[in-house]
């Protein structure tokens, strides 16, 4: 059904359709149609749950960083001789239906594009584009393997397993998906209900938190059930069944499907999806047929024009501005334009990997307050990096780090209370708001982090974390790609939690006199999964069980002078849910209880840390 027109100037117009699903279900559509270049036209695709014309605060640049609306950036498109289509999901602002967080995805995907490839305006290429959500909308739609797909651009998401990164990671729940929830059921709540409307937009999403655990019809999602019935499923299901390969949910389950198809991949190493996207690159690259290109950068969650993430900076050159290509439109314009079109990619954006590996600056206070961490681009033929010495570091109980394991047997113990987690600094984070923050940030409390308490101080400080470091180095160390810890752990709980968190330990100096403890990558695992993810098994108390944690990708040049330096912890609240130390089921509420944890270090448990060192550049 066409709307009609209702908007039209000298080189777009624009108009609404229901387009109908498979059950009947109609989905608010925007078209923008090219005036004055005859059709039919290539056609470029977005589906978004945020609205179809709404302002969105990462479509901006660096030289204009007011957000645009997306049917602003769908008329740019347009007016290059593109015919685009913006859609609502289901059950989202003016579409039908009821939304059901990622589910459902690939059908009505795949049922819009049948309707695309069917008009006369198509010409039977069609591209697909997005952030977070409208990226793990392309990866769903093309599992469905639908006519006319030639080419994608996911940003920040596209989920390969969603059961490894982006809901849950590591066997805990990211909690970033309750506060999405919490503030996108406040737009999307039954607006037949004064009464739902307004006790959401009343409740304390802070103080919810301070009082996990939930349940449902006890939550700050009691008055959207739609919202708190699909964050709960999400919660509770804690083995990876036949629910996590769904094909919204698990793209690696389906890369044959892309055959074909050109990827590109761009995110951050601040990201929740950094590995969503190196994982992506890997099962593609595989593909029979189809290109698949690569950007990381040192951005949170679609912040690629600005240079800097949490506290620290990364320089002038940090922005996909002027490094990668005039902006974020022109970028996407040439990777369409190559494949829809035909015209040659932009020389330096034909590269296979691009990533930006910081470090290396001046370690000074920028005049804004942030440390000047620096770094710069490279290119790489592959990932992880050819060449790249999986090089372990190897934990010992005088707190350091050292390229050789310990001799004898050693342990040591921390006391963990989940009613006292340890507070999230930073990380790779989005949706968190207003309680977590992405970013690198220097590792220590104050008022402003959410659960600290006074005296703040640095995490170091806590008795419940522990702190491995190694000697200064005496010559620079760059590390790029996976990071992976391996520790020998035992517990007195049948189940518990183990974090990791890789920092580059600055040298004190007149602008941080306590140095700077600059956190990179940290990732967790819940015991009960150290062995399997589809078939969990609890611990015996004083069990030694070794388990393996695989925090995001990451990029750093380690300066002479500073230290790698670990932090291993039970806790990351409110980034991840916080274990119960009971074996209760996953997202069940009931009692907590202490543990005492154990970390082992000899030549038989040789608790580690691997890096990806990267070679001395000549």
């Amino acid at each position: 059904m066409n709307e009609g027109a209702i908007n039209q100037d000298d080189t777009v117009v624009r108009s609404t359709h229901r387009v109908a699903m498979r059950d009947g279900v109609r989905l608010a559509t925007d078209l923008y149609l090219p005036v004055g270049t005859p059709g039919p036209w290539p056609v470029l695709l977005e589906r978004t749950p945020y609205g179809k014309d709404a302002e969105t605060r990462r479509e901006r640049s660096a030289a204009d960083p007011r957000p645009m609306r997306r049917g602003k950036v769908a008329a740019r498109f347009a007016s290059e001789g593109y015919a685009v289509v913006v859609q609502d999901c289901r059950g989202r602002f003016d579409s039908e239906g009821q939304f059901t967080k990622y589910l459902g995805e690939a059908n009505d995907g795949a049922d819009t594009m049948a309707w695309i490839t069917s008009q006369s305006w198509c010409n039977g290429s069609v591209g697909t584009y997005g952030l977070s959500y409208a990226a793990h909308t392309q990866t769903a739609l093309a599992s469905q393997r639908p006519r006319g797909l030639k080419a994608m651009f996911l940003e920040c998401g596209g989920f390969a397993n969603a059961y490894r990164g982006g809901i849950r990671h590591g066997g805990a729940f990211e909690l970033k998906q309750a506060t999405w929830a919490f503030r996108n059921a406040q737009n999307g709540i039954n607006r037949d209900d004064p009464a739902a409307q307004q006790a959401l937009a009343q409740a304390d999403i802070g103080a919810w938190f301070l009082r996990l655990p939930w349940t449902r019809g006890d939550s700050p999602l009691q008055w959207a059930p739609e919202y708190e019935d699909y964050l709960f499923e999400q919660w509770e299901r804690g083995t990876f069944d036949d629910y996590w390969r769904q094909p919204e949910l698990y793209a690696a389950g389906h890369y044959e499907a892309f055959n074909g198809v050109a990827v590109m991949l761009l995110c951050g190493w601040w990201d929740p999806y950094a590995q969503t996207s190196t994982d992506n690159y890997l099962g593609l690259s595989k593909r029979a047929s189809g290109q698949v290109r690569m950007v990381l950068g040192p951005w949170t969650h679609g912040e690629r024009s600005v240079c800097h993430a949490g506290d620290v900076d990364f320089g002038p050159t940090a922005t996909l501005d002027g490094a990668l290509a005039e902006d974020y439109v022109h970028m996407r314009l040439a990777w369409f334009d190559h494949w829809l079109k035909g015209r040659p990619l932009p020389q330096g954006q034909d590269g296979t990997v691009r990533y930006f590996r910081m470090g290396g600056g001046s370690g000074r206070r920028t005049s804004a307050g942030r440390l000047e961490h620096g770094g710069g681009w490279h290119s790489a033929a592959d990932w992880p990096l050819p060449g790249t010495q999986f090089t372990p570091w190897y934990l010992h109980a005088n707190g350091s780090l050292a390229p050789q394991p310990a001799d004898g047997e050693a342990a040591l113990a921390y006391r963990f209370d989940p009613t006292q987690p340890v507070p999230t600094i930073g990380g790779s984070i989005t949706s968190g708001e207003p309680l977590m923050m992405a970013g690198a940030y220097d590792q220590r409390t104050h008022e402003g982090i959410f659960g600290a308490q006074a005296p703040y101080g640095p995490l170091a400080a806590r008795g419940d974390v522990l702190v491995f470091q190694s000697p200064e180095l005496q010559e620079d160390l760059e590390i790029t790609g996976p990071v992976t810890i391996r520790l020998w752990v035992s517990s007195s709980a049948t189940d518990t939690d183990f974090t990791a968190k890789l920092i580059d330990q600055y040298p004190p100096s007149a602008d941080y006199p306590q140095g700077y403890a600059m956190n990179l990558t940290d990732g967790i695992l819940r015991c009960r999964y150290r062995r399997s993810w589809e078939a969990p098994q609890l611990m015996a108390p004083g069990e030694i069980a070794e388990i393996t944690i695989e925090p995001m990708p990451t990029s750093n040049l380690f300066r002479k002078g500073h230290r790698i330096r670990l932090d291993i912890s039970s806790s990351n609240f409110p980034r991840f849910d916080v274990n119960p130390n009971t074996g209760a089921a996953e997202g069940s509420a009931g009692p907590r209880q202490v543990a005492h944890n154990r970390i082992h270090m000899s030549a038989q448990h040789s608790s580690q840390v691997v890096l990806p060192v990267v070679p001395a550049r000549r």
